[in-house]
């Protein structure tokens, strides 16, 4: 079934009671939060768009990235802060290696930084998959391990509240 234009090129398609989908999207696999995580493209179970990259040779980091184009409900200002709270977990270890770069990217396109080596990347992304359903528990649990081990973690550039009222 055909579904109303997202803003790039149609036609979009119904699948399995998720968000409409583009017909490239279709033919994706759909990823199973306890399933064995690997490279690719996939279909998530709260509708989103995961993909994982192949772990480059040496490589410091895994750009993971989780779209929610034409799913509103995955936008919410909750999902928001869970998904920022994981990414702060990751960020933690960037930190402690002393990484110079954006962890975390919000939005309807999420893309995350996850340096090799330090949260295994499949409960980073059994985490993401929880806040897509609704559970925010392992998110905020890989956000405790981190600040316990490294103490509180805070994006580079930004002011708390405290701050804010001091700075304006």
């Amino acid at each position: 079934m055909t579904t109303e234009h997202r803003g790039a090129a149609g036609p979009y398609t119904e699948y399995d009671g998720l968000p409409v989908l583009h017909a490239t999207e279709v033919k994706l696999p759909l990823i199973h939060p306890y399933a064995l995580v690997t490279a690719g493209r996939y279909v998530t179970p709260g509708g989103g768009r995961l993909t994982i990259p192949n772990a480059a040779k040496n490589a410091a980091h895994l750009r993971v990235t989780l779209d929610h184009f034409g799913c509103p409900a995955q936008c919410t200002e909750e999902k928001n802060a869970a998904f920022k709270r994981l990414a702060l977990a990751a960020e933690g270890y960037c930190l402690q290696a002393k990484c110079r770069h954006a962890a975390y990217a919000g939005g309807v396109l999420r893309s995350f930084e996850v340096r090799t080596g330090s949260i295994p990347l499949t409960a980073f992304v059994r985490a993401a998959l929880a806040v897509e359903l609704g559970d925010f528990t392992l998110a905020d649990r890989l956000l405790q391990e981190t600040e316990a081990r490294f103490g509180p973690v805070r994006q580079a550039g930004e002011l708390g509240e405290e701050d804010q009222t001091e700075a304006g």
